[in-house]
């Protein structure tokens, strides 16, 4: 399945952009050069390892710490009520990191030893006696859903999509109706139209299944870490493995009642991010080092972070769609009821969105619930909300195709949404490229030889979409005494996207690749960015880069002009000079032009260009994937034999980096379908709390990948680039729960589809 790989994409004559390039941090990476955040060592430094609750929900009676502070090397033991954080009217664990009265789940942090060294803080923690009063929990999602259930916040208050927000920019609008919400429900959306029960009548095959997903972490190599400095000026700096240093630095300075420009935060390499790193533990670093006088580092182990960091949630989709005998949808109902912990904050808004975008039902009738219970609070994990929705609604539209004997993709084809279809949120689709996905699947080998497998294997395929995301950013582009350049950017740097911007301001510029260098830097010297997360950081830094160096360039030309005699029109910059037109031998390099601006008595001003972007359109990816596997009747496990991805790139500014972009997301939709899953007993204790029971793949385990490139253009983007993190891990889970079907006649309803479950479900529709 790898014969038709098509990476490259149509360049049209661009030198930089568009052709496959190495990243730039990518052999300090294999060396191991690179320093994380966990790599830091201050002088003075305190080392900071939290004491975590055994109980999903108790009083604390007493927290015994004398034994603790006898060990050497322990300088300190810190219980919420010592930790100087404002913490009114906040909706967040970033602002309460420590349970004060009461623990509200397993593996809550209670309190905090800082030690000289690690070793002591270690046995500090391990000597810190709690006593509890344990409470009644809500652990099951369906039953913390009951009026009568535990209640798992005194306070209310309803949630919106906070981290969906920041990697998709959505709008969560307040329900126009007033429903009547059980106490655990924390937000309650609504998709509405037409009229569905008549579109039911209308059926010729209606469908009806639910399904279910549970909770899973994104399982970054680097584990949660921050380093925080106190200055002698009464300042603050922040070591953070974040996705997003303004917001890091905005949370800091709010929990400590800092004004921002007290607070630099610097965004160290992230070692894993996947959404998972919008913050967590600077505001808590951060009080601690306050508190203390002295440099802190707060990092999880991997247990604690599988603990106590912030998941993808679990969920519940109940979904009935109904087609005609001509194959057209007429009607979608469907309940998504999504587990978000202790604070609000699932992404059931762009869920319940996407689950009935993707294809043009008459009728439709969504209903999204965000239910609290006594679990760590529901973080972002690629394309958040979206490979949920994908998992049920392609699973149905699968089923559709076998109840009416179709051909599964040419009914999407037949049903799927183009560009100027509404989408539940009442706004038209843009040009999107799902039916030329789709077509170009249609085309492909692994799709047109579909017939012939073997005995027990299946063909799956599956849509998954994404909205973009958007978020104002500025760059800066300045001519250096050399003749090169440096663009400046304040992004964290998690896939290679520091080489895009690198190839964007080459290209925009004129020059090779590696006569730019791009620079991310603290929030103190940056230019605004936004996080690094909703696919959204090429889309919006890129189109700010291609502005800032589109004025660099200008200053350039204005400046050569000017030394050449010449009109700035009459002149073209390429390979780091500035030529008259027509006369090659008129000419001024770049290095010159530089001295000529930056040198004792210079008469010209520096090149300093700027660039911001304010994109006020998404820009839509989507992705279609296929997959054969080969199911044992016997054990139940299911062995993946290889994988297509057609995704909607825009354009593929390094198109290797693209296709490495691709192969990771399918890598994590095949954990999310076959191996990954945080599971808690009836008490609320997590019993995968490590990699020993929370199963991951390895590299032996990951299929063959082959990579289909589209593109169809997004008119903000950088050379028409969108964003691609997301789409890939999208699909997963329903490629292959419908390659399962198409093997043994199964259908999977929920994932991941163990050799347990499977067997399960094999059995019970023999017997």
């Amino acid at each position: 399945m790898l014969e038709n790989q098509s990476l490259e994409p149509t360049t049209n004559g661009y030198k930089a952009v568009g052709h496959s390039v190495r990243r730039t941090d990518g052999a300090e990476k294999v060396r191991g050069e690179i320093r994380y955040a966990g790599d830091l060592h201050l002088p003075g430094m305190l080392h900071a390892r939290p004491v975590l609750s055994l109980y999903a929900h108790a009083r604390i009676k007493k927290i015994e710490v004398e034994a603790a502070l006898k060990v050497p090397g322990v300088v300190r033991v810190v219980t919420a009520a010592e930790l100087p954080l404002i913490l009114e009217a906040s909706e967040s664990r970033k602002r309460n990191p420590l349970a004060k009265d009461e623990v509200i789940f397993y593996g809550q942090p209670v309190a905090v030893v800082l030690g000289e060294t690690e070793a002591a803080a270690l046995d500090g923690a391990n000597l810190v006696q709690v006593e509890y009063e344990e409470l009644p929990a809500a652990i099951d999602l369906l039953l913390a859903l009951q009026p009568n259930a535990p209640l798992v916040r005194r306070k209310e208050g309803h949630g919106a999509d906070l981290e969906a927000q920041i990697h998709a920019t959505i709008e969560v609008k307040a329900e126009k109706e007033k429903a009547v919400l059980p106490p655990n429900v924390s937000n309650h959306v609504h998709f509405q139209q037409g009229d569905v029960e008549a579109g039911f009548r209308e059926a010729a095959v209606i469908v009806e299944n639910t399904f279910r997903l549970p909770m899973v972490h994104q399982s970054y190599l680097e584990p949660q870490v921050v380093v925080a400095a106190p200055d002698p000026l009464g300042g603050l700096t922040v070591y953070s493995s974040t996705q997003a240093g303004f917001s890091a630095r905005r949370d800091v300075a709010a929990a400590l009642g800092l004004p921002q420009n007290k607070v630099k935060v610097v965004s160290m390499p992230v070692g894993g991010g996947f959404g998972g790193k919008f913050g967590l533990l600077e505001p808590w670093a951060a009080g601690l080092a306050k508190l203390v006088g002295r440099p802190v580092k707060l990092g999880y182990y991997r247990m604690e972070d599988l603990l106590a960091a912030n998941p993808a949630p679990a969920c519940v989709i109940e979904v009935k769609v109904g087609a005609r005998a001509d194959g057209t949808f007429c009607a979608l109902k469907a309940r998504l009821i999504f587990d978000t912990g202790i604070y609000p904050g699932a992404p059931v808004w762009l869920a319940g969105m996407l689950l009935g975008s993707y294809y043009r039902f008459d009728n439709y009738e969504i209903e999204g619930l965000e239910v609290l219970t006594n679990r760590p609070n529901s973080g972002a994990y690629r394309a958040p909300g979206a490979a949920q929705a994908s998992f049920a609604i392609e699973s149905q539209i699968d089923a559709l195709a076998h109840a009416l004997q179709r051909d599964p993709l040419e009914l999407r084809l037949q049903n799927c949404a183009v560009e100027g279809d509404l989408n539940p949120s009442k706004r038209p689709w843009p040009r999107i490229g799902l039916k030329e996905c789709l077509e170009k699947l249609q085309q492909h080998p692994a799709w047109q030889h579909r017939a012939t497998k073997g005995v027990d294997q299946g063909i799956g395929i599956a849509v998954g979409g994404w909205p973009g995301g958007l978020e104002p950013a500025t760059a800066l582009c300045r001519l250096d005494h050399d003749g090169s350049f440096t663009v400046t950017t304040g992004i964290s740097d998690l896939t290679g996207v520091t080489t895009s911007l690198q190839l964007i301001a080459a290209e925009v510029l004129g020059l090779k690749p590696e006569q730019v260098t791009v620079h991310n830097v603290d929030t103190d010297s940056a230019p605004y960015a936004g996080a690094s997360g909703g696919s959204k950081t090429t889309l919006t830094v890129g189109a700010a880069v291609v502005k800032a160096a589109e004025d660099a360039r200008k200053q350039v030309l204005e400046i050569a002009a000017q030394y050449l005699e010449a009109s700035p029109e009459d002149l073209e910059l390429s390979e780091g000079k500035v030529k008259v037109k027509g006369l090659p031998s008129r000419s001024v390099t770049l290095q010159e032009i530089a001295n000529l601006s930056m040198s004792f008595g210079g008469r010209f001003e520096p090149v300093f260009g700027r660039g911001s972007s304010a994109i006020t359109r998404n820009a839509p990816s989507f992705a279609v994937h296929l997959a054969r596997v080969k199911v044992d009747r016997e054990t139940g496990e299911v062995k993946v034999l290889g994988y297509v991805a057609v995704q909607d790139v825009g354009f593929a500014i390094n198109p290797a980096e693209v296709a490495g972009q691709i192969h990771g997301g399918v890598t994590q939709g095949l954990g999310w379908a076959l191996y990954e899953q945080m599971v808690y007993d009836e008490t609320g204790t997590l019993l995968s709390g490590s990699l020993m029971d929370y199963t991951l793949q390895t590299a032996a385990m990951v299929p063959p990948i082959d990579v289909q490139l589209v593109e169809i253009p997004a008119p903000d983007g950088p050379f028409g680039a969108k964003g691609v993190g997301e789409p890939p891990i999208i699909p997963g889970a329903a490629t292959i729960a419908n390659a399962i079907f198409d093997a043994i006649g199964v259908r999977v309803t929920e994932v991941p589809a163990t050799p347990e479950r499977l067997l399960k479900a094999i059995w019970s529709r023999q017997f």
